[in-house]
């Protein structure tokens, strides 16, 4: 039966209530989990890199501290793939996000273009969640490519934003431009 128009009337504030604080809870915070269907690709400039003098350098502390940030935001996630260039300050941004997973981040090649790389990865991960890490010359490329949209320039002293672009069950992509 129907409920009483008070009891029904409570139920559905309740109900918006708790939308609206859902809402406003995950407003303006990369939340890294799967859609429905489909798969969620997540592209990130390295960390912080450390100013030694080195033609390969590792991670500052900075970078350290937003490589352990961002594999926090993977827990609950389905990662099923890491991937970054074969530059230790770009493994050292996903490792930490690789070990909460058991997966061991694959390497590919920084100067693959990117429709290539994207259509790779499109091939091997219809679903989950799958990280990726470039380099600020090569990650716009790489998110435009996924996306099959325009997506901004990074500077060379960016490091916080994270492309998220997700796959609906149709195949169409949506991409969400966050901060961490």
């Amino acid at each position: 039966g129907c409920l009483p128009h008070n009891r029904r009337m409570t139920r559905t504030r309740i109900l918006l209530a708790t939308l609206a604080l859902l809402a406003f809870g995950c407003a303006g915070t990369a939340s890294i989990t799967p859609g429905i269907a489909g798969a969620t690709f997540i592209v990130v400039r390295h960390a912080e890199k450390a100013t030694t003098p080195s033609d390969d350098p590792g991670l500052a502390p900075a970078g350290q501290e937003r490589a352990a940030r961002l594999a926090r935001m993977f827990e609950g996630a389905d990662l099923v793939a890491v991937y970054a260039t074969g530059y230790r300050r770009t493994s050292d941004t996903v490792q930490p996000a690789a070990r909460r997973h058991a997966l061991e981040p694959q390497t590919y090649d920084a100067r693959i273009a990117a429709e290539a790389f994207a259509a790779q990865l499109a091939a091997r991960h219809p679903t989950g969640t799958v990280l990726i890490a470039g380099h600020s010359n090569t990650v716009p490329d790489i998110v435009a490519a996924l996306c099959d949209c325009a997506t901004a320039a990074m500077d060379e002293d960016e490091y916080d934003r994270i492309s998220i672009v997700r796959f609906d069950a149709a195949g169409r992509p949506a991409l969400e431009i966050a901060l961490y």
